[in-house]
């Protein structure tokens, strides 16, 4: 149960709570699927919302082709954040906290964060067994980016919250602002009530926007 949330202290601070793959850096399983040539990995939550249901087809699908942590590792090495990812990111944690809440994995974000700046991440993390096979996962908590973000809310932060997929729109919900980048038009139909962005430099107006107008 969702603690309740005081409403009436004056001058929150604010903080930016943000989803990871498709927001700030490409989407990890898709550029496996990329290089090993392997479909059913491009699946995501935008795709399958029950997070347990996708990740046991992904492990099962490494078993199947014999790829092991590393082999993805490998594929994350390559990867850069998103175009302007880090030029915002840097904006937004010169004006406030920013916390990354993510479904990754400790294993697989490690040079991501260095890439971004290291910035905080909660994401969850990977059982590996002794031959290096990923044989499982580990939730910090169900729906944890939700109950996150209403724990920043308990302690009187303002949230502004962003993602792009299914699974991000609990967070969304229970932020004081939620927003959607680059999301697919499947969850911009279902989802009407949240704002919609594309671009960074629109992105940063709709934050500055809300700053302005809870100032």
């Amino acid at each position: 149960m969702l603690l309740e949330i005081d409403l009436d202290m004056p001058s929150l601070p604010t903080l930016l709570a943000t989803d990871l793959e498709g927001v700030l850096v490409p989407e990890i399983w898709i550029a496996v699927a990329e290089r090993t040539g392997i479909e059913r990995l491009r699946l995501t939550t935008r795709d399958i919302p029950d997070y347990d249901q996708l990740m046991r087809e992904r492990i099962a699908i490494l078993h199947e082709h014999r790829l092991k942590l590393a082999d993805i590792q490998a594929v994350i090495d390559t990867l850069d954040p998103l175009p302007g990812a880090r030029e915002f990111l840097d904006w937004a944690r010169s004006c406030m906290q920013v916390i990354i809440l993510s479904d990754t994995f400790y294993e697989f974000a490690a040079p991501l964060m260095r890439k971004l700046g290291q910035p905080t991440i909660f994401c969850n993390s990977l059982e590996i067994d002794a031959g290096g096979n990923i044989v499982g996962y580990q939730l910090r908590q169900r729906d944890g980016k939700r109950y996150a973000v209403a724990a920043l809310r308990q302690i009187n932060f303002q949230v502004i919250a962003m993602g792009d997929s299914y699974n991000d729109t609990t967070m969304l919900a229970q932020a004081n602002h939620g927003i959607l980048f680059c999301p697919p038009a499947n969850v911009i139909a279902e989802f009407p009530q949240f704002p919609v962005h594309t671009d960074y430099g629109t992105l940063q107006a709709e934050i500055l926007a809300f700053l302005d107008s809870t100032a």
